[in-house]
Formats: structure tokens, sequence, C-alpha cells
């Protein structure tokens, strides 16, 4: 082969990997949308809560808190979403409200399971009281199944 053989090669492998780099940036990070009350984020964070222990309700709320400190409020979208026993975290009644409410007025989300209170419901006779900032969904595991597939990254504290 001679010199500009191997020059041309070169180039042409050169051009052919930066195009894959190109294409690959392109795909390496989903396109959200994000939220209406959050039109400059930059990160997109779906919180999982699905047990019912103080420990890990205070830990789920911390790691929001963290989220707003190390972003700002305007940069980061996040969704916490309750199912199961998870939903206790959003009982009028439960220790950290205020915490759960001050975290709304930064612009968390909070997300309960509608197939959760609907058993609750149906075993007890009566449908729980819940925060009145939270947002029922109709099926809490859906949801964050919808928000991974938004672009939203998922993460079980």
């Amino acid at each position: 082969m001679n010199r500009r053989q191997l020059l041309v090669s070169i180039l042409s492998a050169s051009a052919a990997l930066a195009a894959a780099r190109g294409a690959s940036a392109q795909t390496d990070a989903p396109a959200v949308k994000p939220p209406e009350d959050k039109p400059f984020a930059e990160h997109f964070v779906a919180l999982q809560l699905s047990d019912s222990d103080p420990k890990k309700e205070r830990l789920v709320l911390s790691v929001a808190s963290n989220l707003l400190k190390a972003y700002g409020a305007d940069k980061v979208a996040i969704e916490v979403v309750t199912f199961g026993s998870g939903i206790d975290l959003l009982r009028e009644t439960n220790e950290f409200r205020t915490l759960v409410d001050s975290l709304v007025t930064q612009g968390v989300r909070f997300d309960v399971c509608g197939n959760t209170l609907d058993t609750i419901e149906r075993e007890t006779g009566k449908r729980p009281a819940i925060n009145p900032k939270a947002i029922e969904v109709q099926v809490g595991v859906a949801q964050l199944i919808t928000l991974s597939r938004s672009g939203y990254t998922v993460v079980r504290p």
C-alpha cells in the first residue's frame, strides 16, 4: 500500500469513527420532556418507596432534599412514587408530613398508587386519609416504568 492509499484509509477510518461517536452521543441521553412546572430541568429522578419503614421514608426525603441542594430546584425534576406499604409516607398523619409539604413547595412531586388505596379500602372498608398534596396515579409501578422510559433515572434508596 502506498502512502496515498494509507492516508486515504486513515482519513476514512477517522471520519467513520467521528460519525459513530456523534451518533452515539445523540442516542446516549434520552430526550426528556421536562414537566410543565420544571421547564429548565436538566436532571430527572424518580424515587421509589414501597416499604413502610420510617428509616426508608426519611432516606427518600433526604435524597430528594440533597438532590435539590446539589442541582438547584430549577434544574432537577424529582418524583417520589409510593405504592404498597410505601404509601404510609403520604398518610395525613405521617411524622414526616411537614417535610413532605416543604419538598412539594420546592417542586418535588409525590405520587400515591391508586391501586394500593383501592385495596386498603376494600380490606378495611375505608380509604386512607392521604396528604392532599399527593397526586394519585392509577398504578405506582406503571408510573415508574413510564418515568423510566421518559428518561428519568429510577432510584430505590
